[in-house]
Parts: C-alpha cells; structure tokens; sequence
C-alpha cells in the first residue's frame, strides 16, 4: 500500500507540475499608430519587470506566451509616448495596441519608467533603423528630404561622391547593398545623376540598414540590406500632404477604403506624386539651345490594403520613376525603374503567420546620341520573384522564421538601332541573358536565459544561368591573356562556340550561408553582442564609377564569373545612459571576400557582351571601429558617429602577368579611414525649431600621372600605383530651419529655410590633369610640357526654400 501510494503522489506531483507549466496563453495582435492605424514595425511589447517579450514584424504583428494571471504590459516604440497596459489573461487573448506619436515638450524631460531598449535586449547586430520623420529633420541639398544621404550619416556608411545615390557599407561597393522598396529590389535608386534618390519621403515609413548579423531571410548582396517600407495609407479619414520646394514639388493622397468603423476602415490606400520642374523654366532663356534642352524627373508611388477578415489581409504596392535628360546636337538620355508587389497576410493560428508574395522589378536605361551618324541604345534588368516567410511563435524561448523563394533574372546587354533617316549605323542586337535564384532559409531567436540569447540560422541557395543560344569556348580556357609586349591583358581568342538547348541550366551554383548573432546582456542597461554572417552574391555590377550611374550594366555568375563569396564577424559592447534618453554603441568588424573582380587597365564595360575578357578575379578585406552616440528624446536630439576603417583589394597576375599593383594590396576606390557625421534637431519654441549636419570624411584614392615620356612625337603619361593617391579631404556643414505656419485640425503647415555647405566648401569630387599650353590658347599655342591639376566640383553653398501642408 504504502509503495502504491509513493507510486500515486509521484504521479499527481508530475501531472500538477505539468498543469502548471501548461497554464500559458498566447498573447498577439497588431500594433499601429493610433491617428493613422498605420502598422507599427519593431514595437516592442513586453510584461514588466520580466526579460519576457516580443517586437512587433514587418506588418506590426507580435505573438508572445504568457502565464495566466494578472500582466502588465509596457509597449514602446520609437518616437511614441510608452503605453502601460494591465490585462489578465485566462485564454488565449487577441490585443490589437495603439500608440500616440511623442509630441516634444518644451519643458524638462520627466522619464516615469524605465524601460528596456530594443538594442540591448535584441540580437540585432550592426543594425540602425531611421524613421521617415527623422529622415524629413536632416538638411539636405536643395530642401529635399531623401533617405539615401540620411543613412551616409550612419556609423559604417559613406558616400561615393559628392551628391551621390549610392553609398558604402564597410568597405563594400555600391552594387554589394540589397535595396529593398516593399520587397522589391531597386537597381538603381537614384535621380539627376546620384544626386537625388528615387524615394520619397512623403511616401515612406521607415528604412532599416543591416550592415551585419543579417537574418537568413535576406540575401543576393554582401555588404549590407536596405529595407525600405511605404506608408499603408490612413484608414480613418481622408488626408491631403504636399511640399513645394526649389527643384520638385510633391502631394501625397491616403483615405479609408470601405466603410469607416470606429477602429477604422477594413482598408486605405496612399497616392504620392513629385516632379522636378528645371525644364519649365528652361524655355525662358535667352539662348536658343538652352531652350530646347530637357531636364527632369518625376516618380509615383502606391500602396493599397485591405482585410479579408480577422486572419487575411492582402497588400498591394508600386513605384513608378523616371529621368529625362535631352541636349538637342548632343545625346538624350532616360532611364528609370518600375517595381510592384502583391502580398497576402495569413494567420493559421496566434503562433504562425504567413506572408506570402509576388514582385516585380525593373530597370532600363536608353541613349541616344544625335551628331553625326544618329543612333539610340536601350539596356534593361528585370526579375520576377516568388517567396513564402512564415514567422512561428514556439513559445518563450524561441521565435521560428523560416521561408523559400524563386527569382528569374532577364538582363539585356543592349541594342543598337540607328535614329533617324540619314543615320548608317547598322541595328545590333546585343544577346539577353536569363538566370534563376531559388532559395530556401531557417531561423531561430532562442532565449537561452534571461540574459544571454541566440540567433543562429542558415540560408541556401542556388543560381544557374539558363542557355539562350550558343556560348564561346576560349583557347585553353581562358578569356584573358596576358601580353608581354604592351605589358596588358587583352582578349583570349575564341576557338569555338558551344551550342546548349534553350534556358538549360550553365553553371550551377550553390551556397550555404550561416548567419549567427549572440547577446550577452551585462545588466538592464548594457549588453555585448558577437555575430558572424556568410553572403552570396550572385549578379554582379559592370561599372568603372565609385557609384551608381544611369549606364550601370548587370551581368550573371557563369563559367569564368564566379559567385561573390563574404564572411563577417563582429562584436559589440551597446550601453544606455539616464533613462535610454543616450544611447551608446561601439562595434569592431573584419570581414574579407572572395571572388572581388577589377578591370583591367583601359578596359570598358559599355557595350561589351563578353566581360569576362576585361575581368581579372582576386579577393578583399576591409576591417573596422564605428562609434555612434544618440539622443533620442527632450528638446535636442541626434546623433554622432565615427568610424576607423580600411578597405582593400587584391588582384594577382595571371597567365604571366603581373595582375594590379603586382599582385599586392592596394586600397580600393570607397576607402575611407576617418568618416564623422553628426546630426541633431533642436526645438526652441512651438513654432520654430534648427536642425544641422556636419560631415568629414578622408579624400577618396585616386590614380595619378606621376611622370610621363614622348614616344613618336606623342606625350605618353605614366601612372601611380592603383589608388596610390587621394583627393583632398571631404568636409561641409549643412543647416536649416523649420517656421511652422497654421495648425489647426484641418490644416497643417510649415516653411522650411536651408542652406547646404555652410561655409561654401569646394569638395573635389575629381581631379585631372592637362597640358597646359603657351599663350593659353588652344588654337595657336603650343605645349609646354607642363601638367596642370583641374579640380572638379558640383556644389558649394546651395540655399533652399520649400513650403509644406497637411490637410
């Protein structure tokens, strides 16, 4: 009796326990803005006094589990007050939560709780996440507000050239960032040259750039991922937005699709325009060609949804822009990009949610050259791609996100087809190349203890190109040789062409690309982080430019032009200071690549549908300390940060050559060993409030004539080393100044003054180098034999003025 008995208490002692463990609910709903109900992304939702939380994802969705009983909620969200929220849960319990935007109060800052920043509870490595308004308080060329410039603020990121719409992430190339608009891939982000980017503020609710410990769900690139997300559109009312600037004016449209309930309409849409207006006024000028010139661009953005019901709800979104510029007796050109995507939000159950879509993007640019024998040429990229992301809440201490996708790559080289009647030149017809990416990828957050959490995961993916006719077959299998007479590569001879069925698969590719990220929280207020990430990058970027260009040219991984392959590693000490109002990071990288190609001297891209005969393979480095401090609430606000940095490159000889700079280490193009940036916004009084930006950044290498020779009566300079020189240092300051106008509930305005480069600096984005000549007259005057440097630059102070209202 007495052993039956043991026997009995043992078994009640288990199932009490297990009863006891299984008293846990599930807690989930959507976290949005409480004017707009726009989705909230990264809120964090957390039960007080508990290391126990979620933060909300790409839809403003969060799942967490929670023990039975009596909770307090705190739900936080950057640039919104704190909600406190105490709830008692006996089921399963579906919270929807809306947060009221912080409105800066011009007296003391009163902080009544302490709360956890997402930065030192989170496994997010190498990660800055920078809002739209945020983005609309930094000074900016010509008053425009642009997401691009904002983020070459940020520790770890610089800009190629002055103005320009491309940028660097650690000693990564322009091509080497993922940039995402809804999913879509954006090739080219850039307007007027890389003066401009092609996003819209208006239309935008925040961009987060991963530089590192990126999460398994991105891939394709190997230097950093720019995921942009549009604004959903006000599903409570009807609302008008616009600016009237110096260059470009903008409105934006957002309204309730359906019937409006008191939580809002099961629907809203968002409608925003801009357009730049130099060619309106062109015609007012007194000289014939300049009247007749073109200037301007112009983009469109979309962005719709709609609830099915409680568990579905569809999206759908677009963006439209294009440039136009046409010099009449000189060349026209136009180039622009198109993307859309549709999605389907479903929730199986509180713990998985689905998102399933289908994009669409691309890109496509057309010259035209007018003198003499006329013609035009036309290049284009595009893709179509299909993928799944599940997002699976396991319980307290793991949170799943697992997925696949498919992309199909189209890149046309170029056609050539004469223009107008008097024109000889003879229509060539570049061959297109098609490619396919498919993948798959697995992650874990797991909270190991209250203090230390693990995000490991692991991507897979596979490219092939697919056959569209015939490819070439080059002499002992090489596409470059080496030619010790002129002492440069040249082009290996073709023996033969190898005829495969079309779209066959060439060249299969597969890559495995484990990503992990560590947290070690110290305390409440500091933690140290460590992470480790593989990239694989399987199209890559013809250009010989530092940055994006209107004639960029794309090509595929194939026989001779392998995957880009990078591995990261980086650790990290986060702190936060009074109350999280400071915020304090430092974090060290190494990251080397394989696979890096440089052209060989004197080559082209253009107009060349054979690059692997110009390409010559090697690898990179860059390693690096950033620095960033950040004020996130009170009156002041803003950010300073600096980065130590060096980014290098080695190309070896092959085939008897010597390869570029013989082989050894040379800095590549984007190094830049000293980069500060700081930033900040200051409220003096209900009306007006400053806000100023100052950058420093080392001159980026450049290649230099270092002496030169006369060979047949020609001078004939010799060059430096790849990149043994620099440019000037890079230095300006930029401030403005915000008026606001009428505020009442109908109508919102306010008056933006500006000036960029304070202090009229004159930045030289290049330098070159000319004969000067005796007389100084070009028709008449002989050569000296002397050089002369030439400095280029595109800005000095620039004023601005723009006018902004809501409605």
């Amino acid at each position: 009796m007495v052993i039956k008995l043991k026997c009995w208490l043992i078994i009640a002692t288990i199932f009490v326990s297990f009863a006891a463990n299984a008293q846990k609910y599930t807690l989930s709903g959507y976290v949005r803005d409480s004017v707009t109900n726009e989705f909230l992304i990264g809120a964090t939702v957390q039960i007080e006094n508990t290391s126990i939380g979620a933060s909300s994802n790409a839809y403003g969705y969060y799942s967490m589990t929670v023990n039975n009983g009596e909770v307090t909620l705190l739900v936080n969200y950057t640039g919104y007050e704190q909600k406190s929220l105490t709830i008692e849960v006996t089921s399963n319990l579906t919270l929807d939560i809306s947060l009221k935007e912080k409105i800066t109060s011009l007296n003391e800052v009163v902080v009544s709780s302490t709360k956890k920043d997402r930065k030192i509870v989170s496994t997010d490595m190498s990660v800055e996440k920078i809002s739209a308004k945020e983005i609309k308080q930094i000074p900016m060329v010509l008053g425009e507000a642009d997401v691009l410039k904002s983020i070459q603020l940020l520790p770890g990121v610089s800009a190629p050239n002055e103005g320009s719409g491309g940028f660097n992430v650690r000693g990564g190339s322009a091509d080497q960032n993922l940039i995402l608009l809804d999913e879509a891939i954006v090739y080219n982000p850039s307007h007027l040259f890389g003066f401009f980017s092609v996003f819209n503020a208006d239309a935008l609710k925040d961009a987060t750039i991963y530089k590192g410990g990126i999460p398994s769900k991105y891939g394709g690139r190997l230097s950093s991922v720019l995921d942009i997300r549009m604004r959903e559109g006000n599903n409570k009312k009807f609302t008008a937005t616009g600016g009237i600037g110096l260059l470009s004016s903008r409105v934006t449209l957002e309204a309730p699709i359906g019937k409006v309930h008191e939580d809002g309409a099961n629907g809203s849409f968002l409608l925003s325009a801009r357009r730049s207006y130099a060619d309106i006024f062109l015609p007012l000028s007194s000289d014939v060609e300049i009247r007749n010139n073109k200037l301007y661009f112009y983009d469109l953005n979309f962005r719709s949804n709609y609830r099915l019901s409680s568990k579905d709800r569809i999206f759908l979104s677009g963006y439209f822009g294009r440039d136009k510029i046409d010099v009449p007796n000189g060349f026209g050109n136009s180039w622009g990009n198109i993307t859309s995507t549709l999605r389907w939000n479903h929730l199986f159950n509180p713990k998985l949610f689905m998102n399933v879509s289908a994009i669409y993007s691309n890109y496509d640019y057309e010259i035209t050259f007018y003198p003499g024998n006329s013609f035009q040429w036309n290049s284009s990229l595009s893709n179509v791609n299909f993928k799944a992301d599940f997002d699976y809440y396991a319980g307290e201490k793991h949170k799943i996100k697992f997925g696949i996708g498919s992309i199909l790559y189209q890149f046309n080289p170029g056609n050539i087809k004469p223009f107008g009647a008097n024109s000889t030149i003879n229509p060539t017809n570049y061959k297109e190349k098609r490619a396919i990416e498919n993948y798959a990828y697995l992650q874990d957050d797991y909270r190991i203890s209250n203090r230390l959490t693990l995000m490991y995961g692991l991507r897979i993916s596979q490219f092939a190109q697919m056959a569209n006719d015939s490819i070439p077959v080059y002499e002992n299998g090489k596409p470059v040789v080496y030619n010790p007479v002129i002492n440069n590569y040249e082009k290996g001879t073709i023996s033969s062409y190898k005829n495969y069925r079309k779209n066959e698969f060439l060249n299969n590719s597969f890559g495995f690309e484990p990503r992990l990220s560590l947290n070690y929280q110290v305390n409440e207020v500091s933690s140290i982080k460590l992470g480790y990430n593989r990239m694989y990058q399987y199209i890559h970027l013809l250009s010989t430019a530092t940055s994006p260009t209107p004639l960029d040219i794309y090509t595929p991984s194939s026989t001779f032009i392998k995957p880009q392959v990078a591995d990261q590693i980086a650790t990290g000490y986060f702190r936060n200071f009074k109350d999280n109002i400071f915020e304090f990071s430092v974090e060290a990288y190494y990251k080397w690549m394989q696979n890096q190609f440089d052209f060989i001297d004197g080559a082209s891209p253009i107009l060349n549908n054979s690059p692997e005969t110009i390409l010559l393979n090697g690898n990179a480095r860059s390693y690096g300390l950033e620095f960033m401090v950040k004020k996130s609430e009170g009156r002041f606000t803003g950010w300073i940060s600096y980065t130590l940095s060096k980014a290098e490159r080695r190309t070896p000889g092959i085939d008897g050559g010597n390869g570029i700079n013989n082989g050894a280490y040379y800095v590549t193009n984007y190094d830049k060993p000293h980069n500060v940036a700081v930033t900040g916004n200051y409220k003096i009084s209900e009306k007006w409030s400053v806000s100023a930006n100052f950058i420093f950044q080392s001159g980026r290498p450049a290649t230099y004539p270092e002496s030169k020779y006369t060979f047949n009566g020609l001078s004939i300079p010799e060059y430096s080393e790849r990149n043994a020189y620099r440019l000037p240092d890079y230095h300006r300051l930029d401030i403005a100044a915000t008026l606001k106008g009428k505020q009442t509930k109908r109508w919102k305005s306010q008056w933006i003054f500006g000036i960029y480069n304070v202090y009229n600096r004159q930045n030289a984005a290049n330098i070159t180098f000319k004969e000067t000549l005796t007389n100084n007259n070009s028709e008449t005057g002989l050569g000296t034999g002397n050089n002369k440097a030439y400095k280029l630059t595109y800005f000095g102070l620039v004023p601005s003025i723009s006018y902004e209202f809501k409605f």
